[in-house]
């Protein structure tokens, strides 16, 4: 699905001076419409982060910013057109903690995670929430491991993605137990069928589920943060409810192509970093379970490389494989 917001205000802001070369040769960034590729289908957590973005995003750069979803292969099909397009600054990639794991659990990807990408700032961070269908008899995190036990390979869980996934493969190896895996395109279809019996758990990113568990449509068993949210007090970490040292974190970011010109990151960073900082983005994402995170293109790559780094060993020491 692609969308597109139009800008209301008039004029753009001023670029910061670097000392690079302009963009175009009579005009500064930008001056077309920015795309902002995202990996999953409609309904996602990365989707959702994207769209309650972009029109504010727009009003800030004085251009429209098209989000355009061209889900498929955990998000590697969007990563593979950010890193293949043009360097200019106008297809930018919004990634998350799939984009890290994949560079493992993918071991044939036409591009490298690090090398083929530039940083621009990472947007949001928020946990997974472990979710159960109503009509599985438990009620926290030790009664599933039990369970779990119980019923070896027969209750299978769906993932929106490979970070999703990997926690799923994480808590089997830490909890010694065999949820089977069932793939996804993204949280979307994949809370839809949790809602209708189809699987029986999920490690859902927080805006697939929220509104129904406060409606008693699915049962919430746990976190995989070390601290509550904020909007799910009641909603323990999985670390202190029977599975001690487990924590996931999921993350959304923008990436562009390698080598894009550095007046076009200073400007994205720059407007990002305020859209992120707006009273309504802020007030709007944490009853999502997502809190508003931005840092420098400097720390954004860091992070990256330490994120690769991270889930490369979670990967091998778990077996995940690509179903």
């Amino acid at each position: 699905m692609l969308q597109v917001w139009r800008a209301t205000a008039l004029g753009a802001v001023a670029v910061l001076g670097i000392g690079h070369p302009p963009v175009t040769s009579s005009q500064s960034y930008p001056v077309k419409p920015v795309r902002i590729l995202v990996g999953f289908a409609p309904g996602g957590s990365t989707d959702t982060i994207s769209r309650i973005i972009a029109p504010r995003l727009s009003e800030r750069l004085g251009q429209q910013v098209i989000v355009d979803n061209r889900p498929g292969a955990a998000g590697n099909l969007a990563a593979e057109l950010a890193a293949r397009a043009a360097p200019d600054g106008y297809t930018v990639f919004m990634a998350s903690a799939s984009h890290s794991i994949n560079a493992s659990l993918y071991p044939k990807l036409s591009f490298d995670a690090i090398k083929d990408f530039t940083a621009i700032t990472q947007v949001t961070s928020s946990p997974f929430i472990l979710v159960v269908h109503p009509s599985i008899p438990v009620k926290n995190t030790r009664e599933l491991i039990t369970l779990a036990k119980s019923r070896p390979g027969t209750l299978t869980y769906g993932s929106g993605g490979a970070s999703s996934q990997l926690a799923g493969e994480l808590f089997n190896s830490m909890a010694g137990v065999k949820l089977v895996h069932v793939p996804y395109k993204s949280s979307g279809p994949a809370a839809t069928d949790l809602l209708g019996g189809q699987i029986a758990i999920m490690f859902s990113a927080p805006p697939a589920v929220m509104a129904q568990i406060a409606a008693g449509k699915l049962r919430a068993l746990g976190v995989t943060s070390l601290k509550p949210l904020s909007n799910l007090p009641e909603v323990p970490p999985i670390a202190a409810s029977g599975l001690n040292g487990y924590e996931v974190n999921s993350w959304s970011g923008l990436l562009g192509p390698a080598s894009v010109p550095r007046e076009a990151i200073v400007r994205l960073h720059a407007d990002v970093a305020h859209v992120m900082g707006l009273a309504e983005i802020r007030n709007r994402l944490p009853p999502l379970g997502i809190e508003p995170s931005t840092n420098t293109p400097e720390e954004f790559a860091a992070y990256l490389r330490a994120d690769v780094t991270k889930w490369a060993k979670v990967v091998r020491d778990s077996g995940a494989q690509v179903h």
